[in-house]
């Protein structure tokens, strides 16, 4: 999920990409979308992007012509437009041709050149959403990178809501709080800290202070060590163990990262992966929170554990770095490996009749010797019957012809 820095490079990309290019037409949205249509049409404006926490702002300026009360009765856009912008889960920018659009662009900006180039906002989860004519959210609080101050005063100053009552890595997603704060984020400033993540955040903050006594020093190296056995020795509190310092300074290590956490036209990842310590690293543990997010820590988890809760299985990230090529070398390995697996399967196939025509066989055999075995004895059985038949008539006949024949000896 895009997270503080994610949304400031993204507004650093746009007034990037859109330098010195004029924009023309209608803003359009995709029929999909359920977020609201932009009323706003000009023939030529700019565009330019801010951030602040887990928002981004586009302002459409129109340009400025001799003629602005016919342009106004045309319909054109005089005034200036603000659109605010959440990213939800997989939103971000991108700047490409016409002719090859994204495939979940759902809110488009036309430049005027030919051949003509789209700003894209694309979001595949639609879970994203924009707001024309709009304010930064009033539930918001400052923000964790460019306000610094404000936000750490609005943190110190309201520790008695009952808010942080609840663990610290829960308070740090509220974004009332911690605008800019995200997942990765907290994982990471809990993990450099050492500190439980089921803790009360209360007992974390109670000790910080509105101002920051260490600003204006060099952050002190990332270790994974007991700072409360630091400062007891030196007597003096260190710039690690003020969480809300580290607020401040992790999110900036991320866009210091030369925009490899965000580059929609690369996607190379490969530095912000390196930079992560904790979140989603091997050996770390895992557990869902009382609002269903997962959080990765090491050592305990700390008494305000949900009880109940069990640790996701970890997903193993597949390599995708064959998936999209295309070359000759890799058609001729796919299909290598296509015909051997069709190999294994005729083998198999072929290994396999031949059991089953012998246990046939087998079967056949067996039969016909039970039926030759049995043959004999019924055809024995059947001819002693008969000639037991045959003899008792011949007996019979011999019986009855005999006194026959002396009667008519007698007779005579």
């Amino acid at each position: 999920m895009p997270e503080g820095p994610e949304l400031h490079l993204a507004s650093l990309y746009v007034n990037k990409m859109c330098e010195g290019v004029v924009f023309s037409g209608a803003v359009r949205k995709s029929e999909v979308s359920k977020s609201p249509d932009v009323p706003f049409t000009c023939d030529a404006y700019r565009i330019t992007a801010t951030s602040r926490g887990k928002e981004v702002k586009l302002t459409l300026t129109p340009m400025k012509s001799d003629e602005p009360k016919q342009r106004a009765k045309a319909g054109q856009a005089v005034q200036p437009m603000d659109i605010v912008f959440r990213f939800g889960m997989s939103g971000f920018f991108r700047f490409t041709g016409e002719d090859e659009l994204p495939k979940h662009a759902h809110l488009r900006f036309y430049s005027k050149e030919k051949p003509c180039r789209v700003l894209s906002f694309v979001d595949a989860r639609r879970f994203g959403s924009w707001h024309p004519n709009g304010t930064w959210q009033a539930g918001r609080g400052p923000c964790i990178m460019f306000e610094y101050e404000s936000f750490r005063e609005n943190v110190v100053s309201h520790l008695s809501d009952r808010a942080f009552d609840r663990p610290i890595c829960e308070v740090l997603l509220n974004q009332k709080y911690f605008n800019g704060i995200g997942n990765y984020l907290r994982a990471e400033i809990l993990f450099r800290l050492n500190i439980p993540p089921f803790v009360p955040a209360r007992a974390v903050l109670e000790s910080l202070e509105s101002e920051d006594l260490f600003g204006n020093q060099k952050p002190v190296k990332n270790e994974i060590s007991d700072t409360k056995k630091k400062a007891a020795k030196s007597g003096v509190k260190q710039e690690t163990a003020d969480l809300l310092r580290l607020c401040h300074t992790v999110p900036l290590e991320v866009v210091n990262l030369g925009g490899k956490g965000y580059d929609p036209q690369k996607a190379d990842y490969s530095g912000f992966e390196a930079w992560l310590q904790c979140y989603y690293v091997d050996g770390m543990k895992s557990i869902r929170d009382h609002n269903g997010r997962t959080m990765w820590f090491n050592g305990e988890a700390g008494p305000l554990a949900p009880k109940d809760s069990k640790s996701p299985k970890a997903k193993k990230r597949a390599k995708k770095e064959d998936d999209h090529d295309y070359t000759d070398k890799k058609k001729a390995a796919r299909s290598r490996s296509e015909s051997t697996a069709k190999k294994k399967v005729k083998q198999e196939g072929v290994t396999k009749t031949p059991k089953k025509e012998k246990e046939a066989g087998s079967t056949r055999k067996k039969t016909e010797k039970t039926r030759e075995i049995n043959t004999p004895q019924r055809e024995t059985r059947t001819n002693a019957r008969t000639r037991k038949s045959s003899s008792a008539e011949t007996t019979a006949v011999v019986f009855v012809a005999g006194p026959k024949r002396q009667n008519v000896r007698g007779t005579r």
